[in-house]
């Protein structure tokens, strides 16, 4: 076997090994999902997550160190942090700020109803009340998205896509506008419920009329 055969033949394996992890980490944070929504985070065992999941107890210490670990596991799927940097490199010359926010804003809140906003319900809850996970959660999945985020928003305005605005208190205030109505959604506003699928579009409008989007980033014909 001569070594670029080798070399593809261990990266193939890597890559097979990586989705098999991903997946079983999936399972694990499906059920930790039900349970804990079922149960309430503190009630619930690593034993209970282990039944509903179909496996061993400590097959879950192989992908989580504790259930604080799930919950943050839960928090990054939710918030889709491996995703956003190639989301918004797909944002160029050929799909302009409106169009991509459209369609990033359907993703998003589809994702949430899919399952009833039961995910949300859980790591909300939690996060609320427990000072540790909001300090984890800020270390490890707030202020490394909004850094990342922070960089596009200002390429933005270097590009006049955008006018100056304080870029740091927008990208906040464009996701504490969802997160508002995905609470009255939760809490049975009926109005919220019946126009659901039509927020994206409406708080794209809203949002990027609001800061002031310029004629260089028109919809294209």
């Amino acid at each position: 076997m001569n070594e670029c055969s080798f070399i593809r033949r261990g990266t193939i394996k890597d890559s097979i090994q990586e989705q098999l992890i991903a997946a079983r980490r999936n399972q694990i944070l499906d059920a930790a999902v039900k349970v804990f929504a079922t149960k309430g985070f503190h009630p619930t065992t690593i034993k209970d997550i282990a039944r509903e999941a179909g496996i061993a107890d400590g097959t879950i210490y192989n992908y989580f160190e504790n259930k604080m670990a799930l919950i943050l596991g839960i928090l990054d799927r939710l918030n889709e942090s491996d995703q956003r940097a190639k989301d918004f490199s797909l944002l160029n010359d050929e799909v302009n700020i409106r169009s991509f926010m459209k369609a990033y804003l359907r993703h998003r809140l589809a994702l949430l109803k899919a399952d009833n906003f039961e995910i949300f319900r859980v790591v909300i809850s939690e996060i609320l009340v427990n000072k540790e996970l909001r300090e984890l959660y800020y270390q490890k999945i707030f202020e490394p998205t909004f850094v990342m985020v922070e960089q596009y928003f200002q390429q933005w305005a270097d590009q006049h896509i955008i006018k100056p605005v304080n870029l740091k208190l927008a990208m906040r205030a464009i996701p504490a506008m969802v997160l508002g109505l995905i609470i009255e959604h939760i809490i049975g506003d009926t109005a919220i419920e019946a126009e659901w699928d039509a927020l994206p579009e409406f708080l794209t409008d809203m949002i990027l009329d609001g800061i002031g989007v310029t004629n260089h980033d028109e919809e294209k014909p």
